[in-house]
């Protein structure tokens, strides 16, 4: 099948363009499969791994197992309480780190639904990410709430969030510095 109108335009029965052509090369199924392992998938791995680190595995008693050990060799001068700080740095830097991970996972998998066409940049999505991304902190903390090792925090939310909003903030930055949107 064959489009007589340009990407993202509809042809003249109203059909969109790359979705006719799309159906014509798979089967709605197949694509719908094609698209869930590619984009959504990962996602879910993502929100495992988060919900996973969650438990007692990492919490702070457990981490501060090595990396205490680990900063006393590098900085052996180091006092107790900047060693403390930094402890609390990493694993504040580990929030953010997941969490904007989380946010471009979801960016990408929602660009590339299957009844839309890919698009460049949509603010749209950038938001449905950052919501979601945000809502998942929130149920994370709730979860840690009830964790007898771990408390859940409304401050790690906000961490959480500016991990999301900063990694989005900076593909937009970036494809734009590199003229994709």
């Amino acid at each position: 099948m064959t489009c007589d109108a340009l990407p993202g335009q509809r042809t003249r029965n109203g059909a969109n363009c790359i979705a006719s052509e799309r159906e014509a090369l798979f089967p709605s199924g197949v694509f719908q499969q094609r698209v869930f392992t590619r984009y959504w998938l990962p996602v879910l791995l993502w929100m495992l791994l988060i919900y996973g680190g969650s438990g007692s595995l990492l919490s702070s008693q457990q981490t501060s197992r090595f990396l205490k050990p680990l900063i006393h060799w590098l900085f052996p001068s180091l006092p107790e309480a900047s060693v403390d700080r930094t402890v609390g740095l990493i694993r504040k830097g580990g929030h953010v780190a997941e969490y904007a991970v989380l946010a471009v996972l979801v960016w990408r998998a929602r660009r590339r639904s299957p009844n839309s066409e890919a698009r460049l940049w949509a603010w749209r999505d950038a938001r449905w990410a950052f919501g979601l991304a945000v809502a998942y902190a929130a149920t994370d903390e709730l979860h840690q709430a009830f964790v007898p090792s771990r408390t859940g925090s409304g401050w790690d939310v906000l961490v959480d969030a500016s991990g999301a909003a900063a990694a989005l903030l900076l593909l937009r930055g970036v494809g734009r510095w590199q003229k994709r949107w």
